[in-house]
């Protein structure tokens, strides 16, 4: 039987998975490498996102856990955009 882990611990690991797609190295090339690269985030970011996404619904979770679970699913979504489309520096001044 696998080991049941609690709702903060979750989230925990959660963060770290978003913290290890954050740190993922992006390839210099725009060939397989890239293609790779955008996988291992986006696999990075699933990850978090299931090991959350049932948090907000458990009616075992206190309000806090499920806000946290809430916050940690939009910082998952805002974070694949931030690493795979990351803003161009413009020196329009």
């Amino acid at each position: 039987m696998a080991k049941l882990i609690t709702p903060l611990q979750r989230i925990e690991k959660a963060r770290q998975c978003i913290q290890m797609a954050r740190e993922l190295q992006a390839p210099q090339s725009a060939g397989w490498e890239s293609l790779s690269y955008v996988a291992q985030v986006k696999e990075k970011l699933r990850e978090a996102f299931e090991l959350v996404k049932l948090i907000p619904f458990s009616p075992s979770a206190a309000d806090e856990v499920k806000r946290a679970a809430k916050e940690l699913i939009e910082e998952a979504k805002k974070a694949e955009g931030q690493i795979l489309r990351p803003e161009k520096k413009s020196d329009a001044s």
